[in-house]
């Protein structure tokens, strides 16, 4: 998924610093957008690429690939999918190229839909193509 052969980044910034600076600015602004919907969430790499934890659990991912970056939001995507439209999208993954990134609001709205999907009863924590069903 990441350009970065046989290499395991530790942290997110490990991550980014071998990409492209499109990927990279393209994925530092998701980044933000991420930590600004859900400030008590702790970056992580998870399954080789960033990731964040809400209370412990896994809560959306990102990451590039050859020839896009991806956000990985979970099931949310669906119930948004009228907002993505310009986007390749897929069950919880949405593909953007790096020089059109997700609007930040846009974003927010997306980690703030899942922490609430997270929140109620019965519910998985990550969606169906998400990452983080990979256990």
């Amino acid at each position: 998924m990441t350009p970065m052969s046989k290499v395991t980044a530790r942290t997110i910034d490990e991550y980014l610093a071998p990409l492209p600076p499109d990927k990279r600015a393209a994925l530092q602004f998701l980044r933000r957008a991420i930590k600004a919907a859900a400030p008590g969430a702790a970056e992580c790499i998870s399954y080789g690429i960033p990731a964040f934890r809400l209370d412990g659990k896994l809560l959306v991912h990102f990451g590039a690939a050859a020839k896009h970056c991806a956000f990985y939001p979970g099931a949310v995507v669906e119930s948004h999918r009228d907002e993505l439209t310009h986007y390749d999208i897929s069950k919880g993954t949405i593909r953007f190229q790096p020089d059109d990134p997700l609007p930040a609001p846009l974003v927010r709205k997306l980690v703030k839909a899942q922490i609430a999907r997270r929140a109620r009863p019965g519910k998985r924590n990550a969606g169906p193509g998400s990452p983080g069903r990979r256990r």
